[in-house]
């Protein structure tokens, strides 16, 4: 029986540890390490350099292996309007920062029916949209093995997403086929061919504004970063409250190193009527790249409200603590990673570290 796109948001969320960028935890707690180990050595100090390092190897060693055994899945399912009927011709997006790739895009057949193949282990968001239809998304917990994931429904409900021409007559099928030599361009890495590609089907297919992610991973990639930004707010043009698109300019700023500009764009996003986890997360973020982990903290609090049973920014929390040198509440912080979410990196790399730390 085909899942519903509403029981897809209830779905336990277990991220993947982002690929190294500027930014990263453990960028800042090498950088940690560096700076301690230049700093007079008084006892304290020079335990609290063997102890930042014991718990690096946990990390890192946890991490490594996580990604020597990934393993990808498959999601399919259907898009219909409401009265049951199949839409064709609608996109669907798939997105997780956390993985790599990170997002991929399948058009509808004649059944509205869709595919995507490739996906890492972890909690994606989805997104179908068609022209003259509302957009709808969801997340779902993308398993590897075992069982296959659950087929997914969407029921778009009339409303904005401009004329039904603005798909330019393409076939679905020609745009499956399309997206999906885009797509292998994108996941093999060659860049400016994987942006040609997709700006070839905007030019065919201007409705499909969603693909500006794409393009905007792709730049980001290459470290062309004012030009990610540029696609981010291609996007927003056509869909002003897109949170996807603010997260990205916001962690592109990042990337690049301009962390005014980074915190401005993602504090506007969180006193927006209806933020989201990911705004509220990744505030946090660049408030901890700037030396900030209280304020940190509240922001990962803050997502943490959002979704209980998303370990991310618990276990960001457990770092706090950690960045602190309080190994008690290091410890606690991350046992109740493990007791949330059982099933994600974070509680796997949340029991490393405690191993470590009870040495």
């Amino acid at each position: 029986m085909a899942r519903t796109i509403a029981a897809a948001r209830d779905c336990p969320e277990p991220p993947a540890i982002r690929p190294a960028r500027v930014f990263t935890g453990f960028n800042i707690y090498w950088g940690l390490l560096q700076l301690s180990a230049i700093s007079p050595r008084v006892p304290d100090m020079y335990q609290r350099v063997h102890f930042f390092r014991a718990v690096l190897s946990a990390l890192i060693i946890t991490t490594l292996a996580s990604g020597a055994l990934a393993q990808t899945g498959r999601v399919g399912g259907t898009v219909k309007d409401e009265g049951g009927q199949p839409i064709k011709g609608a996109t669907v997006t798939a997105d997780n920062p956390n993985a790599s790739p990170n997002s991929f895009t399948a058009t509808t057949d004649d059944k509205g029916r869709f595919s995507i193949i490739g996906l890492r282990s972890g909690t994606w968001s989805f997104t179908a949209q068609a022209p003259g239809f509302a957009p709808e998304s969801g997340r779902l917990n993308v398993q590897t093995i075992g069982a296959p994931n659950p087929p997914l429904t969407f029921t778009l409900k009339k409303g904005a997403g401009g004329p039904a021409s603005a798909l330019g007559g393409m076939a679905a099928k020609d745009l499956q086929a399309e997206l999906a030599a885009a797509d292998q361009l994108y996941n093999s890495q060659k860049w400016d061919e994987a942006i040609a590609a997709y700006k070839a089907i905007m030019t065919k297919t201007p409705a499909l504004s969603m693909i500006n992610l794409q393009i905007a991973s792709a730049f980001r990639n290459k470290k062309e970063y004012d030009n990610a930004i540029a696609a981010y707010n291609e996007l927003l043009k056509a869909e002003p409250t897109n949170d996807k698109a603010k997260v990205g300019i916001g962690m592109t700023n990042l990337e690049k190193g301009d962390l005014a500009a980074a915190e401005e764009t993602l504090q506007r996003a969180a006193e927006s009527p209806t933020p989201t986890r990911e705004v509220f997360y990744n505030l946090g973020e660049v408030k901890f790249a700037k030396g900030q982990p209280d304020e940190a903290a509240k922001w990962y609090q803050k997502a943490a409200d959002l979704d209980a049973s998303w370990g991310k920014p618990l276990f960001k929390l457990a770092l706090v603590q950690l960045n602190k040198g309080d190994k008690d509440g290091t410890i606690k912080a991350l046992e109740k990673v493990i007791a949330v979410d059982p099933a994600s990196q974070e509680a796997a790399q949340a029991k490393a570290v405690i191993e470590q730390l009870k040495k």
